[in-house]
């Protein structure tokens, strides 16, 4: 069923905004909360859900690379898969083969 397939990309594309999503507010919150962080219940919340992302990026990215750095790369790189998702969709839509 031709649905189906669009309909797992358009998932696929709102899991990886959600882990953007929660990296970006587990930033927001890094700022805010300071050296307390770890006793914010939200902050812990947020590690929990982006770890798998951190850790998949931390494989990615050559060794010298800093572990600090490696959320923010985990950020573009959410980003640059959601933009890519985004087209892949238009252009399913685009060709016609499937009624979007």
């Amino acid at each position: 069923m031709p649905g189906t397939e669009l309909f797992l990309l358009g998932a696929f594309r709102s899991l990886v905004e959600v882990a953007g999503l929660f990296l970006l507010g587990q930033g927001v919150l890094y700022v805010l909360a300071g050296p307390n962080r770890e006793k914010n219940g939200v902050y812990r919340l947020f590690r929990v859900v982006t770890n798998p992302v951190i850790r998949i990026v931390r494989t990615l990215v050559p060794k010298p690379v800093s572990d600090r750095l490696i959320p923010l790369f985990a950020f573009f790189l959410l980003f640059a898969l959601w933009i890519g998702l985004a087209y892949l969709r238009r252009m399913i839509c685009v060709s016609g083969v499937w009624l979007c």
